[in-house]
């Protein structure tokens, strides 16, 4: 080849590796990878959901005393899992992955990540499939970067932008979703990832798009509170000193959290016995507290639709917190955000009961909204959750509710991996 061709054909291929030029808008080719993701996440999700509901309702044929053995067999089986097939980890190790390994979560362990969490999930434990998705969308979003071999930052954003449309999918929130996946990354600056906010929201809506048509769900709020009726600023007080009764029992779960860890870790024993004997407590838990039972998903409408004496409603919210302690310790698989979301309604009701002249919608998502930004010091994201899952139409006593929370949590954060490194 002559040299003038030579130079030809090199300009002519320094014009095609350029970007578009007449290409007038934001809109670029990036913009479908996140797209693309969206949409796998969606069909993940949708895909996980349709498996955990089938299961669910195998497993809630078991009442009274049999599901106590049913969920420790669960127990075993969901501890076999991950000591044979690996150990998918825990919300630690993704906010770690993200923040100190380049943004790489393994997808390798998401098979022992699905099985064992679809069985602790369903046959009862006190943590929602929220991680789970999470974990299995991130890693996903990883890979398809690698694919494109992207590096970086732009590797980082995908996955936290996985992380989102899972986490989307469940709630029906993609603003909140997308806050939420970078919220939960670091503690004392929500910013810091900012640059994934778009990708986040991108991957989010097409996510929760594709959710929304494989289940049929709907654009409402699910869980159904009273109506609520602006009476003056002093709502805002109310909802400020709400907040700080469920900061307490924020406070109250972590405690106990660390205090049934310290059990679990006395001795070492493989996962398998720990996911065995957890599953006979929590079985023995729900044996006499039915409601204690799974995530809270739809038992939270069951709790505001039930006459439930103060006494009763005192042993659900003492009991559920142990449930939930347990659960996270013993080895079983899944998300701690809509079992606290439960623990928060349960506190408003009481104080509902106490104080019968106060507004119920009010003490409850206000205790909602204080006990998550507690332990998992995410305000904006709890905010825009609540607001979307409840239909509370007033914005600002949540985010005062959340920012209460979130500022009397305390200095050393539950989620170990958000401390400044």
């Amino acid at each position: 080849m002559k040299l003038k061709r030579r130079r030809k054909l090199v300009t002519y291929l320094n014009i095609l590796d350029q970007p578009v030029r007449f290409n007038p808008f934001v809109f670029s080719r990036t913009f479908l990878l996140w797209a693309f993701l969206g949409l796998i996440g969606g069909v993940i999700a949708g895909v996980y959901w349709i498996g955990l509901e089938f299961l669910t309702h195998v497993l809630a044929f078991f009442e009274g005393w049999t599901v106590i053995p049913v969920m420790a067999v669960c127990g075993l089986l969901a501890g076999l899992i991950i000591h044979f097939i690996g150990d998918p980890g825990e919300i630690h190790l993704i906010v770690n992955n993200i923040r100190f390994n380049k943004g790489k979560l393994d997808p390798k362990n998401n098979p022992s990540m699905i099985l064992s969490s679809l069985l602790c999930v369903a046959s009862g434990g006190s943590l929602g499939p929220e991680a789970p998705l999470v974990q299995v969308t991130g890693s996903t979003g990883t890979w398809l970067g690698k694919l494109f071999r992207l590096k970086g930052e732009e590797l980082r954003s995908l996955s936290i932008a996985g992380m989102a449309s899972g986490f989307t999918a469940l709630f029906g929130a993609p603003l909140g979703g997308s806050l939420f996946s970078l919220e939960i990354l670091h503690h004392k600056h929500a910013v810091e990832y900012y640059k994934a906010i778009i990708p986040a929201f991108v991957a989010s809506c097409f996510s929760y798009l594709v959710f929304a048509l494989i289940i049929h769900l709907g654009l409402g709020p699910i869980w159904n509170l009273s109506a609520y009726e602006y009476s003056g600023i002093f709502d805002f007080g109310y909802a400020v000193l709400f907040a700080i009764v469920g900061a307490a029992f924020g406070w109250g779960f972590i405690f106990c959290t660390k205090f049934f860890k310290s059990v679990f870790e006395h001795r070492p024993i493989p996962i398998y016995l720990k996911t065995l004997i957890g599953g006979i407590a929590l079985g023995a838990i729900a044996f006499y507290f039915p409601l204690t039972r799974y995530f809270g998903h739809h038992e939270i409408n069951e709790l505001l639709s039930g006459n439930f004496s103060l006494t009763l409603l005192f042993a659900i919210l003492i009991f559920k917190i142990i449930a939930i302690s347990i659960t996270v310790t013993s080895g079983w698989r899944g998300g701690f955000i809509i079992p606290l979301f439960f623990v928060g309604a349960t506190i408003g009701l009481i104080i509902h009961q106490l104080f019968p002249a106060i507004n119920l919608s009010l003490a409850i998502v206000s205790c909602m909204a204080a006990i998550n930004a507690c332990v998992t010091r995410t305000p904006m994201s709890t905010t825009i959750l609540l607001a979307t899952l409840t239909g509370f139409g007033h914005f600002i006593p949540i985010l005062f509710a959340s920012l209460t929370g979130y500022f009397l949590a305390p200095r050393i954060p539950f989620i170990s991996s958000q401390m400044e490194k």
